[in-house]
């Protein structure tokens, strides 16, 4: 089965490390639970070869914590774009870093609600057109890294989807940490922005 997305999307590489992270740390598939929210990178959990849920959108982050007080001793990762894990579900994310939940979130940040053609998030840059903000967004965007260190995150990472090897080994530590771990992904949306 082919992960399919618009030709050069950052969701391939975000999908390619942690595929082989997955396979470098030797987690077997039953005791694996990958889930994602609603958007451009949400169907990532029917092509790896674990447990998987598609859920609501904005209540990912919830299901995965749900998981993980069900089960402790699975592997739980957590995967949403930057308008459902700092819009949509923003209180879910903040009260999971505060509670300190074993769980490793993912936040692909292309800056846009992609999947609804191209919205404003929280994560836009002031000034942007969108189909939200048709005369530039007026807000400037908050830093969600900080937001989640001031909640209480003890481990909060950032890198880009054009840095593979990178972004591999952050998954796997993040995976590896005891406790909540947060990866923010910057990366280039090939349908809504211009190249960057």
């Amino acid at each position: 089965m082919q992960f399919q997305r618009c030709p050069w999307c950052g969701n391939f590489s975000i999908f390619m490390a942690l595929k082989q992270a997955l396979q470098e740390l030797w987690i077997p598939a039953k005791d694996t639970v990958f889930v994602t929210g609603i958007g451009c990178n949400s169907k990532m959990s029917q092509y790896l070869n674990t447990y998987g849920a598609e859920t609501l959108h904005g209540r990912g982050i919830a299901f995965a914590t749900g998981v993980k007080l069900a089960n402790p001793t699975l592997t739980v990762i957590s995967l949403s774009g930057d308008g459902d894990s700092y819009g949509i579900w923003l209180n879910h994310l903040l009260q999971t870093a505060r509670r300190n939940f074993n769980i490793l979130h993912i936040t692909c940040d292309n800056r846009t609600y992609a999947l609804t053609v191209n919205q404003a998030s929280p994560t836009t840059p002031q000034g942007k057109i969108t189909q939200t903000t048709p005369q530039g967004n007026p807000f400037e965007p908050f830093n969600p890294c900080s937001l989640l260190v001031s909640a209480g995150a003890k481990r909060v990472k950032e890198t880009s989807s054009q840095n593979l090897p990178e972004m591999k080994e952050l998954i796997k530590e993040g995976i590896q940490f005891e406790g909540f771990a947060h990866l923010h992904v910057m990366q280039y949306c090939p349908s809504w922005w211009e190249k960057e």
